[in-house]
């Protein structure tokens, strides 16, 4: 027993110091500077001002708008995703032919480094890209993508999910692989379709796969960053300003990381928030199971 238990202590600690420094310290540090407020780089300690700058970031219509935009990006993306995922899942578990080659050419764009992506679509959407030349070829007039405000939530929406559908679609195949086929033949024996079939066995065996999916896919879209950063900076009129990249631009480029802790914590109790009324809707048949 102690040779187990130390073989499990070293192959845990490397994980258990890096959720440490990476995880834990960072948030403490972000909660210890939203209550404080100093000129960065100044020798003088910074000023205890304890709630203040919340006070002044709720006042602020800029952080508001930040906030809208984060969440109306994250209720359209992540049922999106998580949908389309499940539907490729689905198709790709049912023996089709060629289904291993579909699923390494819908799961290649998540094994591109996401700044990668970001600037391949950004080239393919430029006003004068290839997108805007095929549009054009069949008279349709080109269209402004990242530069209209209109456009530009749409237009992350697209890159974004080119990104993840693959990527939470293999977690669902696992998934799906996962179901004893005994259910399935239980379901044919009692005479059930394939869409009664799809919500009576497959559904409520894949509420932990899918639980999972739902919550790491929702973390996700709220710290995106890198297309906002390389293709539109927070703009056009502030439609793509999501709170990831607010914090950054306030903390590296206004010089102001008191502000930012304090816009951090707010995201933060966002993705709690979020994530605890996404456990409570599929966490309880997630744990019966």
């Amino acid at each position: 027993m102690r040779r187990d238990l130390l073989a499990a202590v070293c192959f845990l600690l490397p994980t258990v110091v890096l959720i440490l420094v990476l995880r834990i310290w960072p948030t403490i540090v972000a909660l210890v500077n939203a209550t404080r407020s100093g000129l960065p780089g100044s020798l003088a300690e910074p000023e205890f001002v304890g709630l203040d700058l919340f006070a002044q970031m709720f006042s602020s219509p800029a952080f508001w708008n930040s906030v809208v935009q984060t969440l109306i990006f994250n209720v359209i993306v992540n049922p999106l995703q998580i949908l389309l995922a499940l539907l490729l899942a689905v198709l790709l578990t049912q023996n089709l032919p060629g289904s291993g080659l579909w699923r390494t050419l819908i799961f290649l764009p998540a094994a591109v480094p996401l700044a990668g992506s970001t600037i391949v679509w950004g080239i393919a959407l430029r006003p004068d890209g290839p997108v805007n030349g095929l549009l054009e070829l069949f008279g349709l007039p080109a269209q402004p993508w990242f530069t209209s405000p209109d456009q530009v939530l749409l237009s992350i929406i697209v890159l974004a999910s080119w990104i993840g559908i693959g990527y939470w679609m293999m977690f669902l195949i696992a998934g799906l692989n996962d179901i004893p086929p005994v259910y399935y033949e239980a379901a044919r024996i009692d005479g059930a379709g394939p869409l009664r079939t799809f919500f009576s066995v497959t559904l409520p065996m894949l509420k932990r796969p899918l639980l999972f999916v739902l919550v790491a896919d929702t973390v996700s879209n709220f710290v995106l960053f890198a297309p906002v950063q390389i293709l539109t900076g927070g703009g056009p009129e502030g439609r793509s300003n999501f709170l990831m990249y607010d914090i950054f631009h306030r903390s590296f480029e206004l010089s102001d990381p008191y502000q930012a802790s304090a816009q951090l914590v707010v995201l933060l109790l966002l993705m709690i928030a979020i994530v605890a009324v996404q456990f409570r809707l599929l966490g309880n048949g997630a744990t019966e199971e």
